[in-house]
This record gives C-alpha cells, sequence and structure tokens, in this order.
C-alpha cells in the first residue's frame, strides 16, 4: 500500500496582504501657531477633551481608535467596524456642540476652532505611522484652501467638516442618522499630486451660505490679504516623504507612505 504524502497546510496570508478599510480622521486647530506656548499647552488639552466628549456621547469608544496627536491636530484611524453614519451624523454634531460650549464667552482669540477631514479606505501600519491612499487623501481634504477659506470667512462657527466623495456617496446620501445631503456643498480639491471631490459641510448653517466660498479656490500656496504663505504644508518630496501636519506646530511629524 502507497502511503499519501502529509497534507501540507494552507499558507497563511502576510498580514500586510489581508485588505481593510478603515475610516480615517483628522482634525486641526486653526491659528494655533499665533499662541503662545502655555496657551498652546490648554488648546492641546481641550482638543483632546472635545474629541472624547463627542465619542462619548456618539456611542464611539476612542481608546479602539489608532491616534497620532501633532501638536495643533490629531489624526486618527478607526477601527473597520465603526459605523460611518454615526461618525458623519452624531459624532460631527456632538463635536459642534462641544466646541460651541467651550468656546461660550470667550474673546474671539480665545475661541478653538477646527477643521475635520474624514475619508475611508486602505489605512496600514507602517514604520512612521500609516500607509495607504486613506491617510493621504485625508492630509489633502484637511488643507484644502477652500475648507480654510469656509472657516476663516464664516467666523460663527467653530467646525467645518469635509468628507470624501465616497463617503459622501455611500453614507450621506442614504440619510441615515440624521444626514442630508442637501447641506453639503462639492468642492474640487487639488493639492499637489492629488486631485478628487470632497463634500464641506457647516453644521447649523445652510449651503448657500458655504457654496460662494468654494466656488472659485484659491491657488495652492495663495493667501487671502496679501499676506504670508501657510505654513501649513503636506505635500510629497524626494523618497515618498509625506508631511502631515503643520509646519509650525511645535512638532512637525514626517512619516513615509507606500503606494
Amino acid at each position: 500500500m502507497t502511503s499519501q504524502p502529509p497534507a501540507q497546510s494552507q499558507p497563511q496570508p502576510h498580514a500586510q496582504e489581508i485588505i481593510t478599510r478603515h475610516l480615517c480622521m483628522a482634525a486641526d486647530v486653526e491659528k494655533y501657531s499665533r499662541l503662545d506656548t502655555p496657551s498652546q499647552e490648554v488648546v492641546q488639552a481641550d482638543l483632546v477633551q472635545v474629541l472624547e466628549e463627542a465619542a462619548v456621547l456618539s456611542g464611539l469608544d476612542r481608546t479602539t481608535w489608532s491616534r497620532q496627536p501633532q501638536g495643533d491636530q490629531e489624526f486618527a484611524v478607526l477601527p473597520p467596524d465603526t459605523p460611518e453614519a454615526v461618525v458623519l451624523g452624531d459624532f460631527v454634531r456632538h463635536l459642534a456642540v462641544q466646541l460651541g460650549e467651550r468656546n461660550a464667552n470667550r474673546v474671539e482669540g480665545d475661541r478653538m476652532r477646527l477643521r475635520l477631514a474624514i475619508d475611508i479606505g486602505v489605512a496600514r501600519t507602517a514604520a512612521l505611522g500609516y500607509s495607504g491612499p486613506a491617510p493621504i487623501a485625508v492630509a489633502r481634504y484637511l488643507n484644502a484652501p477652500q475648507l480654510k477659506r469656509v472657516l476663516e470667512v464664516m467666523d460663527s462657527t467653530d467646525l467645518v467638516v469635509i468628507v470624501s466623495d465616497r463617503l459622501y456617496q455611500d453614507v450621506v446620501r442614504l440619510r441615515g442618522q440624521g444626514l442630508d445631503p442637501q447641506r453639503y456643498v462639492s468642492a474640487h480639491i487639488r493639492q499637489k499630486e492629488f486631485s478628487g471631490y470632497g463634500w464641506i459641510h457647516v453644521p447649523e448653517h445652510g449651503p448657500e451660505e458655504v457654496r460662494p466660498l468654494v466656488a472659485d479656490p484659491e491657488p495652492d500656496g495663495a493667501t487671502s490679504g496679501g499676506g504670508p504663505a501657510p505654513t501649513h504644508h503636506v505635500g510629497r518630496i524626494d523618497g515618498g516623504v509625506v508631511h502631515f501636519g503643520s509646519g509650525d506646530a511645535a512638532n512637525t511629524i514626517e512619516k513615509k507612505y507606500y503606494r
């Protein structure tokens, strides 16, 4: 009787071959570099607090988020099972409320105002942070001239949000969690080699207020009022290194992203 060769076990896929998609989010504090050191420390603590409170009120557990604090901003990769509609709906609404309560009765220079960018896609751990298209897209959306201009001009708000076209089409248009697609305004984002559409939303404000501000985007690097060029920089340079953060933050983080 001829013996049979031992059964060969099936090779297990390498961890990096398993493709998972995550919500990626970044929040950035406006005009952080103008603050003195004690004020920067207060703002950093307050940023963490309002994000924590908004998450708790939305039923989200931030202890499961992979977070990268970067001085004037926080980048986070959320677990794959995070409900997208809750993040775009309840979390954004609670964040706007928490910011409003934090800024109530404060003078203009003491207000903390945020830009928030959200996308979904591949984000894999790498030596210096995360690799994949989603982290890069979030960085581009966060630093879009249109988003900056909306926050600058609409001084009655403390929060402006941009979501990727993918999230708008797949989540916002389903109208879950009270989402209303009519309250989002399309913007063509062109940053370095990135080109794509995002959708800008300002809580408690209508699209008619936002639309004129995104209709004619400034060229990359342009400023309003003839002031100095903004120090925020998110761009690819030689070697595939992407600066994700503000050039004038306490710590500028360099990350390698692999395509």
